[in-house]
């Protein structure tokens, strides 16, 4: 048996992996891994890519670039051109992040699951009773990025970026073994709630980014401030940042959770469901009151 089996065996026992990412002193470790993470020695550089490969399936096959300046240079690489293509059918909204899908489906009223019986509700994560009367009975998907996952995110549609909203917090994992045991994780967490208006139709088209253990870092293009556990504000940023489909809009300092809010009317594309891989650009949300037929709407294994 060989050393990376061996730790594998032991990370995946839910008792060790909850107590290792979450019975720690979170936010001092997040803080000190975002500036860790940004030194550029070599050796410290090689050293922590190499654990990182240990402990992980990181694949840098698909990176623009094939030598990285700091562990942070590589966690938040570009991908080749081409690495990633955006289905231009206008009557579906693509995934706007490489992920893995977890809980989704029709929001019952304004509650929806992060698990399987640990339920929340559109103003414990939103804070915003207009967001929540939009939301009401619509559709919802959370989108799951691994630590060794493309951490950059793009727009879903073709939009205009209209508000974020800057909420702070703590930095529990999101992994499925801490959603399964804490509730009502990702409205304890720091997150960002980014509205945005679709183009021509006007819906209103909500991403939440939620920032976790080690992370708690979101960088948005739009935005001249890094978000993170320092920021003092403000808390709310109107905007008019125009958007093409698959146009990238920011990016996570690590992997996280992206949970993706359309209104009642909108749908699942056929694939989409709990546990499946999806990559940024495939078919993820079906527009209102459009037949959705298309020979790729199934997500990439």
């Amino acid at each position: 048996m060989t050393l990376r089996t061996i730790i594998a065996n032991i990370v995946q026992n839910e008792d060790i992996n909850f107590l290792l990412t979450n019975r720690i002193p979170r936010q001092a470790l997040t803080r000190f891994m975002g500036w860790f993470s940004k030194i550029e020695q070599p050796w410290v550089r090689d050293g922590s890519i190499a654990v990182w490969r240990l402990f992980s399936d990181l694949d840098l096959s698909e990176a623009k670039q094939t030598s990285f300046k700091s562990m942070h240079d590589c966690f938040t690489r570009e991908l080749k051109e081409g690495a990633r293509v955006i289905d231009q059918n206008k009557s579906v909204l693509v995934s706007p992040c490489d992920a893995i899908v977890g809980m989704s489906g029709r929001i019952e009223d304004n509650q929806l699951l992060q698990a399987k019986g640990f339920p929340y509700t559109l103003m414990d994560l939103l804070g915003d009773e207009a967001l929540v009367d939009r939301y009401r009975h619509g559709t919802y998907v959370t989108l799951r990025l691994t630590s060794t996952m493309y951490h950059r995110f793009h727009a879903p549609y073709d939009c205009t970026v209209r508000q974020v909203d800057y909420i702070s917090g703590d930095t529990w994992n999101v992994n499925p073994i801490a959603l399964k045991r804490i509730e009502k994780l990702f409205c304890k967490n720091e997150r960002a709630v980014i509205q945005l208006g679709l183009e021509p139709s006007g819906d209103l088209i909500t991403l939440v980014p939620v920032a976790a253990v080690l992370v708690a870092s979101i960088r948005l293009h739009f935005l001249d401030v890094l978000l993170h556990l320092n920021y003092r504000g403000p808390n709310k940023m109107l905007c008019a940042a125009p958007f093409r489909k698959g146009q990238e809009m920011g990016w996570f300092e690590h992997g996280s959770t992206i949970i993706v809010f359309a209104p009642a009317g909108f749908t699942l594309c056929k694939g989409v469901a709990n546990g499946l891989r999806i990559k940024m650009g495939r078919p993820l949300l079906a527009m209102p009151e459009l037949i959705f037929e298309h020979p790729d709407s199934v997500v990439d294994q």
